[in-house]
């Protein structure tokens, strides 16, 4: 930190650091730190989204640089649940290693799988009755499924796509589902709400094999303002 350029000091002495100084210069000590102990190209919790912005896949929180995500990586709040998620792995066995288990052979086989196509599908608008965001909702059919598999859902995008050219406007919604072929929706390139219960959500009804996906898009006014302190969402 610059001690001696500091507004009220004198040449040559220190003057009081600001609290904002002094926040500063610790989120950049911090960074400095996990730069040394951190490989982000390993961090399987970083994701860069397509607007350009860091994200923490564990703490469902959004940076806008590197550097705030790599201070969030030495809080509490990551910490705790890293810690967390070990011990409901450790719970739940994930963590046990399979050459270690009766009659494992300990050679990884891959499992070829015959897909039968697409399934059916049926998307409707939706929008908040109260924030008046606009949201999309999935229902997907699923009648041969594997027994035991839960369809999964990610976004994707237009980078990671090999089908068409890239474009910043547009996003995808990827399912997948054994043994039916994996299924793309396009989407507006708009960031989704994920702050709230009831905005995201996915539901496997395994009575009826269907896969029901809902999203909400944040308001114009949140996107603009997300990163700007002090500028809370509008509510309605």
């Amino acid at each position: 930190m610059d001690y001696q350029n500091r507004a009220g000091s004198k040449f040559g002495g220190g003057g009081v650091a600001s609290q904002s100084a002094t926040n500063a210069d610790r989120r950049e000590r911090l960074r400095k730190l996990a730069l040394e102990s951190i490989d982000l190209d390993k961090d399987p919790y970083f994701f860069k989204n397509h607007v350009g912005s860091f994200e923490c896949r564990l703490c469902l929180t959004v940076h806008q640089n590197d550097g705030s995500y790599l201070a969030h990586t030495q809080g509490r709040k990551h910490s705790t649940n890293l810690a967390r998620r070990a011990a409901r792995e450790q719970r739940e066995g994930k963590n046990q290693d399979p050459s270690s288990m009766p009659g494992a052979m300990g050679v990884q086989v891959k499992k070829q799988t015959i897909k039968i196509g697409r399934p059916g599908y049926k998307i409707t608008k939706v929008r908040d009755p109260l924030t008046r965001q606009m949201g999309l909702l999935f229902q997907l059919q699923f009648q041969e499924i594997t027994p035991g598999v839960v369809p999964r859902v990610r976004f994707m995008s237009a980078y990671e796509q090999k089908i068409e050219e890239p474009n910043n406007d547009y996003q995808y919604l990827v399912v997948a589902a054994e043994p039916y072929q994996t299924c793309a929706f396009k989407l507006q390139a708009r960031e989704v709400d994920r702050r709230e219960e009831g905005k995201y959500w996915t539901w496997f009804d395994e009575d009826s094999k269907q896969f029901w996906v809902q999203i909400m898009f944040k308001t114009e006014r949140e996107e603009r303002f997300s990163g700007v302190p002090g500028l809370a969402p509008m509510q309605m």
